[in-house]
């Protein structure tokens, strides 16, 4: 392990930019966002989290797939180029890091996405354990740890030093681009890095959603969910903005679209939202014709179709930004906990007819 003390942060953002890319969490009219480092850039690690998760860095908002030219009557396809000018993501949150490995078993299965595959190639992630989780998170509902980060390095940020742990071998390797600028931890170094740890976790087990049960949502679970009457009393609120898929750092759906420049017509992808009324339109309509489908769309492929074809593996990560955007306050914490009690009214209907009977 390593240390460095906060007051050389810019000179180590400085020496990381001189051979990669380099992408934080920057402050903008009040707002903070994962930006390329420049020297004036308003960096704030402070901020739990960014607005929108920085899964964008690896699955942009919108991006050119290839172009289509004419030269009189000859016509050419020219795809885009790949990355391949390595980058460094510093300043993720643990939850930020599990949503990509959401996103691997969406990109990287066969057919692999080869845009999302250079940039998951080429990137580093440096990432910060959550100093002070707030009530809106829940990520320990998924299984991740606010206080140890899973990537290639692990940081923790104290009022008075960064401390530096590489994990894999991108870790070690951008760990050695700036060893002049990092000390050695020692015994004390490391106590303090523990205690930080156990603050972190004490922290998460009193907020207020870290206890909530995922019982009754699975793979398995997909006909009785499916049917469930209270999606009906559930979407009502909905107003269909989008706003929880744009962000959400596991959602992945995209629209694909073509656009003219003169003499050329280029080919981009770009975030579409299953809330929306035109997701998947076809010649034939769209086969989620009401709001409440699409409303059960997301929360039964996060919950139930996702897990089912992963291994079990849920796609949220708890990171609370739902929680936090939602304009009419609907969220995926809501829904759990309004079928969990739908769930207990059941058990407690079943255990006093059998007493009756």
């Amino acid at each position: 392990m390593f240390k460095i003390k906060k007051s050389d942060l810019p000179a180590l953002f400085q020496e990381i930019g001189r051979k990669n890319e380099l992408y934080l969490p920057v402050k903008e009219a009040g707002q903070v966002n994962f930006g390329v480092w420049e020297e004036n850039a308003q960096v704030d690690l402070d901020t739990l989290k960014s607005v929108k998760s920085p899964k964008d860095i690896f699955f942009p908002q919108c991006e050119n797939l290839y172009s289509c030219k004419r030269d009189g009557k000859k016509l050419t396809v020219e795809p885009e180029a790949l990355k391949s000018q390595p980058f460094v993501v510093f300043g993720m949150r643990g939850c930020d890091v599990k949503g990509l490995t959401v996103l691997d078993q969406v990109f990287l299965s066969d057919p692999v996405d080869t845009f999302y595959q250079a940039r998951r190639n080429m990137g580093t992630i440096v990432a910060l354990a959550c100093h002070r989780p707030d009530e809106s998170c829940f990520c320990k509902v998924f299984g991740n740890d606010a206080a140890q980060p899973e990537a290639d390095v692990a940081a923790w940020l104290t009022e008075e030093a960064l401390y530096w742990q590489p994990l894999t071998e991108k870790g070690t390797d951008l760990t050695g681009q700036v060893q002049a600028l990092l000390k050695e931890a020692d015994a004390g170094d490391e106590a303090a890095v523990e205690q930080e740890k156990a603050v972190i976790r004490a922290i998460v087990e009193k907020l207020p959603y870290s206890s909530l049960s995922l019982e009754g949502w699975n793979g398995e679970a997909e006909q009785k969910r499916f049917d469930s009457q209270l999606w009906e009393e559930l979407y009502k609120p909905c107003l269909a903005c989008g706003t929880c898929t744009f962000v959400c750092p596991t959602c992945q759906c995209y629209d694909i679209k073509d656009y003219t420049a003169g003499n050329e017509v280029r080919r981009y992808r770009c975030w579409d939202s299953c809330m929306y009324s035109d997701f998947t339109m076809m010649a034939a309509a769209n086969n989620r014709t009401s709001q409440m489908q699409r409303f059960r769309q997301r929360f039964m492929h996060k919950l139930v179709y996702f897990p089912a074809n992963n291994n079990g593996m849920y796609s949220c990560v708890g990171c609370g930004r739902c929680v936090e955007k939602c304009p009419a306050s609907l969220n995926i914490v809501k829904v759990i906990k309004r079928f969990a009690a739908e769930d207990a009214k059941e058990k407690s209907e079943k255990v006093g007819g059998g007493e009756n009977e």
